[in-house]
């Protein structure tokens, strides 16, 4: 039976979307939002009707009819901690999404938009795999102090993809496999995958883990302490340091990596060195992980814009080689990772998940701020 599904991604700037028969795109389209027009919009939220219209409007010019697609599949936000798996849109969702319980992001808005599309017509809507996923083990959420707990913050999206591709690859079940998967893009999250879930991951959003393009990673503590307290820097400037202006745009000066890697083929010893140091710092909490899966790792797994660069995917297979097999996966499909998990659910390959029975609550050895 052939399924055609409606893929909704919003971003900061821009809105993409997709229509899939089955694994393939009929269309593809990223609708570019500019400044001017997102500035008219006091919070993320309101932004809903304006990008709602947009898409439906692309959606009519391309001759599609909303009431022949299977199913709409939107961009998970910042809900609180889920296992990984494809969710049906609920209430309960929604309500979160608008509160903006666990922040303000555009991703925010793909469930409910989502929703509004599929609802009058009686439609099935997920979201899948949103970056809150949580399915790190209590262990790996202990710090040194009780009311700071590590949080699971990741591309759930990508990695998860990828996952399964790379074990199939393998000739393995992703549930039987254990693999290191490293997504290098603005931020860098690294997840030790145990048999299906993500067992323990840096916190990629707030800066968490290796250094990165945009995230200046993990800090010695005592010096951060004397930045933040020097007077130089507000609250949110200090915030900025840390995942936004941090990492390779703050030692060069730009977050394009087509543009350093041209630095550093033109000799520019400082855009090797940043780059070299990069490559050290992923290849460190590859290592870290491997320390959590004791050892039996059945692939490195290195995807997302930056496994493009060839002597960056090198250096750090180089340095990580004698742990597992290093496999290369370049770039990300996030549309199709999306419309792949509502597929799942269609063919009766996987359950979806209900949203409210599924949120994670923090074990009892944690204290509140």
């Amino acid at each position: 039976m052939d399924y055609k599904i409606l893929v909704i991604n919003p971003g900061s700037t821009s809105t993409k979307i997709a229509v899939f028969k089955n694994e393939e795109p009929l269309f593809s389209v990223n609708i570019s939002h500019p400044a001017e027009e997102i500035s008219k919009f006091q919070r993320i939220i309101d932004q809903y009707d304006f990008r709602k219209n947009i898409i439906l409007m692309e959606i009519a010019q391309r001759g599609e009819k909303v009431e022949n697609f299977s199913a709409v599949v939107g961009r998970g936000g910042l809900l609180r901690p889920i296992p990984s798996g494809t969710y049906r849109i609920t209430e309960s969702m929604l309500d979160d999404l608008r509160a903006g319980v666990n922040g303000e992001h555009a991703s925010n808005l793909g469930a409910l938009i989502a929703d509004a599309i599929a609802r009058p017509l009686n439609l099935p809507a997920f979201i899948v795999d949103p970056v809150v996923v949580d399915e790190m083990e209590p262990i790996a959420k202990v710090t040194g102090l009780p009311f700071i707990r590590r949080k699971s913050i990741l591309h759930a999206l990508n990695q998860k993809r990828i996952a399964r591709l790379a074990s199939k690859d393998l000739g393995k079940r992703y549930e039987d496999a254990n693999l290191i998967v490293v997504h290098l893009g603005g931020g860098i999250s690294i997840g030790a995958h145990k048999r299906g879930k993500i067992v323990d991951v840096n916190n990629a959003l707030n800066g968490d883990g290796p250094m990165a393009p945009e995230r200046a990673g993990s800090l010695p503590a005592w010096q951060l302490v004397e930045v933040c307290f020097s007077g130089k820097y507000t609250k949110d400037e200090i915030k900025k340091l840390l995942a936004g202006k941090g990492g390779v745009i703050a030692y060069l000066g730009t977050n394009d990596m087509r543009q350093v890697e041209q630095m550093v083929e033109s000799g520019d010893k400082k855009a090797k060195f940043v780059m070299e140091a990069m490559a050290y710092n992923v290849s460190k909490w590859i290592g870290m992980s491997a320390v959590v899966l004791e050892g039996e790792v059945d692939a490195i797994v290195l995807t997302g814009g930056l496994a493009y660069y060839r002597e960056f995917v090198s250096w750090v297979e180089r340095r990580v080689k004698f742990i597992a097999p290093v496999h290369v996966y370049p770039g990300g499909d996030e549309m199709k990772a999306l419309a792949e998990g509502a597929l799942r659910v269609l063919r009766g390959e996987e359950e979806a998940k209900i949203y409210e029975k599924e949120i994670i609550k923090e074990d009892e050895f944690f204290e509140e701020v």
